[in-house]
């Protein structure tokens, strides 16, 4: 299938509720990871689904579940152009050995750099300004096409993400997160099983790998994503506001 198959027109996009996302959660409830993803990739998703990764610390689990059932699904990576150098060489050198065909790169809009972070520390003053604009408005305009993407978010990495769904509406779209109830032994396995290779900042302590100015090293007995924003009291980029499945969002 060519990518031009995939490419949608935005005014044929399926709108998905919270009661969408409820209805698949009670279907799939039970049924692991990689069948789920099966059963959704080559039937009523195909072509409309995105994996969004930040080809960090555990993203090559759900890349690689992904590429063994189809490697023409799109892969979207944020560019927020405050990554660690060993992130981009990371993401460059697992896409080839996956063997995707359509890795997508979306970087903020210099319009709105130039506007709002002319010195580019953001950052430094305002954290969630600074992820609206190098993470947010990107992945949406990557998410456009698409009726539903995939996320690799995990319950056990923090307190705020322990009660994750494996399904959410999200702005319309259907939102997957397949590996929500997986743990770090189970996603051990999956590496050392498949022979994956490991974000080389792991070793160097890093459990949760983002921008390289607000990721710092975690401590043991830390949440794996203690070293994200450390000092702030925020905890997400703002991608990912959970919505258990069944519960509208407040607007």
């Amino acid at each position: 299938m060519g990518e031009p198959a995939r490419i949608l027109d935005t005014i044929d996009l399926r709108l998905f509720t919270a009661a969408d996302a409820a209805d698949y959660e009670a279907r799939f409830a039970g049924v692991p990871a990689p069948a789920m993803l099966a059963e959704l990739l080559v039937g009523e998703l195909a072509g409309h689904v995105a994996a969004v990764s930040s080809f960090g610390a555990e993203s090559a689990v759900l890349l690689h579940m992904v590429a063994q059932i189809d490697r023409d699904v799109p892969v979207v990576f944020t560019n927020t152009q405050k990554m660690f150098g060993e992130t981009l060489a990371y993401r460059d050198e697992l896409a080839e050995r996956l063997g995707f065909t359509d890795l997508r790169v979306f970087r903020p809009n210099p319009r709105l750099l130039r506007a709002k972070d002319a010195t580019g520390l953001r950052w430094s003053y305002d954290p969630d300004g600074c992820c609206d604009l190098r993470k947010v408005e990107p992945l949406r305009r990557a998410l456009a096409p698409f009726d539903a993407w995939i996320s690799g978010r995990k319950g056990f990495q923090s307190g705020t993400r322990r009660a994750l769904p494996r399904f959410e509406a999200d702005e319309g779209r259907l939102k997957i997160n397949p590996l929500a109830d997986w743990d770090k032994t189970a996603l051990d396995a999956y590496f050392a099983e498949h022979d994956l290779p490991r974000h080389p900042l792991e070793a160097e302590g890093y459990a949760s790998i983002g921008c390289a100015p607000c990721t710092s090293k975690v401590r043991p007995g830390e949440d794996p994503r203690a070293g994200r924003w450390r000092g702030w009291d925020k905890t997400e980029c703002g991608i990912h506001v959970a919505h258990p499945a069944g519960e509208e969002p407040v607007v």
